[in-house]
């Protein structure tokens, strides 16, 4: 059996990260979607909201399974038995990041390979900063993400809105 890791922030999950999910899962055996826990940027989620929003929203796909980790994605990879890592690119931006990041894991994990998946057209231009941004402003963010993430971002940005428009995670 191969699984493959698809590593990430998810702050939140959208249609692009869903997309990249889905078209994995049909091309390995088990996908693990790791969810990191302490990137170096500010976040909208913490860590279990990142990890349900992601359950959610991949709950139909059985070979699919979504974990929190921390430290090294190599370490993980091996910690969880996968060979493969995943990882979903929108432009040239995205592949000269992925490639270094990808450079860099293969000198820490010669055993493990990268795998880029292209992503579908239609989320081309959609990244977790974008809909924040576009949910911040309150702009409509129906066709970016599924409901229950429409529903726990305007929760969020309204919570925000209240706190006088200072958060921690924002």
């Amino acid at each position: 059996m191969i699984k493959a890791l698809y590593p990430g922030t998810f702050d939140p999950v959208h249609y692009g990260h869903i997309d990249i999910a889905q078209r994995a899962a049909q091309l390995w055996d088990a996908v693990i979607v790791a969810v990191y826990d302490r990137p170096s940027k500010k976040l909208m989620f913490n860590i279990d909201e990142r990890v349900a929003l992601f359950r959610e929203a991949v709950a139909d796909l059985p070979n699919v399974q979504v974990l929190p980790y921390s430290g090294l994605t190599v370490d993980f990879a091996r910690q969880v038995g996968t060979k493969v890592m995943v990882r979903g690119l929108r432009a040239i931006s995205d592949f000269e990041y992925e490639f270094q990041i990808a450079l860099t894991n293969k000198e820490l994990a010669p055993d493990i390979e990268f795998c880029a998946l292209m992503t579908s057209l239609d989320h081309a231009f959609l990244s977790s900063s974008i809909l924040k941004e576009v949910a911040i402003l309150h702009g409509n963010i129906s066709t970016m993400c599924p409901p229950h993430v429409q529903r726990a971002l305007q929760q969020r940005v309204q919570d925000w809105h209240e706190a006088g428009g200072k958060f921690d995670r924002i």
